[in-house]
């Protein structure tokens, strides 16, 4: 994907130049709207900002979870063209993203987590997120990593 000189924003960049020489459309509106994103979260707040690459992967994370989410109501709505179009779209965005954790990959990271912090209680569920949080660090949905702590602390 990267080498360590090409920053990810960059990479979106020539990837969406190639697409749009390949008259891929799928992968060239998936692209500008990553690169329109990144411009819209620089310039957001009190003053404009140049976001590295995990501000970057951060508003990529958020875009593919919002293709999950249209594709979900579009299957709702009867729609499967429309939800495989925002599918397609997310399998573009997940190139950009670090790899999923496994189930067993997370539920590990989770147990020795609570384990080296000492949390064992559903009060600590908090203190128990951020630790996992900063460990799991956008591999794994939200939910899902909360559901599993929460079920592991007594």
């Amino acid at each position: 994907m990267t080498d360590a000189a090409t920053t990810l924003l960059e990479q979106i960049r020539a990837d969406l130049t190639t697409a749009m020489k390949a008259k891929d459309k799928v992968t060239t509106r998936t692209l500008r709207a990553i690169v329109a994103a990144v411009q819209e979260a620089e310039v957001a707040g009190s003053a404009a900002t140049s976001l590295d690459d995990d501000g970057v992967q951060k508003v990529i994370a958020a875009q593919a979870k919002r293709r999950v989410e249209a594709a979900e109501a579009f299957e709702q709505g009867d729609r499967a063209e429309k939800a495989a179009d925002e599918r397609a779209e997310l399998a573009i965005l997940e190139d950009y993203l670090p790899k999923a954790l496994s189930e067993d990959e997370l539920t590990a990271l989770i147990d020795e987590t609570l384990s080296s912090e000492g949390i064992t209680e559903k009060a600590d569920m908090g203190k128990a997120m951020k630790a996992v949080n900063q460990k799991v660090a956008g591999r794994a949905d939200g939910r899902t990593v909360a559901e599993m702590v929460k079920s592991r602390l007594a």
